[in-house]
């Protein structure tokens, strides 16, 4: 199976994954320890946020997405591609590609907001529960 990891340094697991350009992909398989097969450098036009072409992408080539952060919107776009996508808290990438082939990658953490783009400093209701669909970044993932 293949899975990549969002890796803006090809070291950690990286989040904005609608905006990421930069990928390792594993060939991984359960019991066995995964093999880097590629690093994915993708144009700024070839990110999913920017993707607009029907053709194929570079990401459908894989089974899984590990990434450290993703809006639903992401998530939903990437489920259309038949990319299953994983948010989690877990920075190291081999050790990401190991645990989700266990059943036990650890989810996603907590949302820094200075990180993700938005003004938060506005006097209204920011509710970051789980029928709020997380926080109005999106970032917190499902």
């Amino acid at each position: 199976m293949l899975i990549a990891v969002a890796s803006q340094n090809f070291r950690t697991v990286t989040g904005h994954a609608g905006k990421a350009t930069r990928f390792i992909v594993f060939n991984a398989q359960t019991g066995q320890q995964p093999r880097d097969v590629m690093h994915l450098d993708l144009t700024k036009q070839q990110s999913i946020h920017e993707f607009k072409g029907e053709g194929r992408h570079p990401l459908d080539d894989v089974q899984v997405l590990i990434v450290g952060s993703a809006g639903a919107g992401f998530i939903d776009r990437m489920a259309a591609r038949g990319v299953k996508t994983v948010v989690t808290s877990e920075t190291d990438p081999v050790t990401a590609v190991d645990n989700y082939l266990a059943g036990t990658l650890a989810g996603p953490g907590p949302h820094d907001h200075d990180d993700c783009g938005h003004d938060h400093d506005h006097d209204h209701d920011h509710d970051h529960g789980a029928d709020a669909g997380g926080c109005c970044c999106g970032a917190g993932g499902r």
